[in-house]
Formats: C-alpha cells, sequence, structure tokens
C-alpha cells in the first residue's frame, strides 16, 4: 500500500511559507490572504505530505482571469470543485506526486471560519490532535485501505471535531 499519512515534518512549515510567498508574488496586484491549513499545519501528527493552503480574497471570480499565474507555479486549475465560492488548485511535480492544495474563499465565507477554527482547535488540543493522528493511523493500517475509504474513515470525526471548533472559536 502506498503511505497516505507520514509523521510530521518540521519542514512543512517552511514549504508553506515558500509557497505562499510564491502565490503572492505572481498574482501581483491581486490581495490575497494565505493560511496554512490541514494536518501538515499541526505538529505532531499524521498528515499526507501534502501542504493544503487556504487562501482569502474579496473577489473569488477575479481569480479566473488569473490562470496563467497559477499555471506558472505547476498548479492545475480545478474550478469550484464542488464547492459554490471555491476556487481549487492542485500542484503536481515532475514526478507526478502531488505537493500542494489551495483552496481559495472570499472573505467572510464560512468555509474559511471553519479550515482555520479546525486548525486551531487542534492545536489548542492536543489531546484532540493525538486522536486524529490516530485514527489516521488506524485508517492507513486497515487491509486494502484506498484512499476513498481513508477519507471516508476520516469524515464523521472531521465533521464532529469542527462543530466542535466552531463552538470554542465563538466562546473564545
Amino acid at each position: 500500500m502506498v503511505d497516505y499519512v507520514v509523521p510530521h515534518d518540521l519542514k512543512w512549515k517552511n514549504d508553506f511559507c515558500h509557497e505562499a510567498s510564491l502565490i503572492k508574488k505572481r498574482l501581483g496586484s491581486t490581495d490575497i490572504e494565505l493560511h496554512h491549513i490541514g494536518s501538515t499545519s499541526v505538529e505532531g501528527i499524521l498528515a499526507k505530505p501534502i501542504i493544503d493552503l487556504l487562501g482569502v480574497v474579496s473577489d473569488v471570480s477575479a481569480l479566473d482571469k488569473k490562470s496563467d499565474a497559477f499555471e506558472g507555479l505547476g498548479y492545475e486549475i480545478m474550478g469550484a470543485y464542488g464547492i459554490n465560492g471555491r476556487r481549487y488548485y492542485r500542484k503536481i511535480n515532475g514526478l507526478g506526486k502531488r505537493t500542494h492544495h489551495l483552496h481559495v474563499y472570499e472573505t467572510g465565507s464560512p468555509h474559511v471560519e471553519r479550515h482555520l477554527a479546525f486548525r486551531d482547535y487542534l492545536i489548542a488540543h492536543p489531546n484532540k490532535a493525538t486522536e486524529y493522528s490516530n485514527l489516521k493511523a488506524k485508517l492507513t493500517s486497515a487491509d486494502n485501505v484506498t484512499w476513498d475509504s481513508y477519507l471516508d474513515g476520516k469524515e464523521p470525526f472531521i465533521l464532529v471535531t469542527e462543530q466542535e471548533a466552531l463552538k470554542w472559536l465563538g466562546s473564545k
């Protein structure tokens, strides 16, 4: 089986910073706020070795005119990819391996809040982060694991934890 998750790598933070800098430079005058999200942003837990970036812009449709900038960085343009109001991009290296996912939403989108709340909640609650990491280990050690079964296996934990994270965020 291909390894879906690996132990946390401290270089992922630098990888995010480097990629965010490249994106901002390529977009020029387009104002974009970038955040490191996903498991690679939470120290100490297992993660797929793909850097997830969350972009926040004032007008997501304006990015449609910036396709050349993203393609120049090696991104595949996926459009909304099933989520209204999102622009999704995947970066694949020369070996055909995904290295980055970029999810962009407009300022005020509830998707921005849920992604950031989930990340911050796991960082602030190490026991919950460990629980998530252990779930990933269990799912990827199963016989005949597939990418879809891995994603399906994580979904209930993510949905419950997202709601806990949003309540936690609201009580701060």
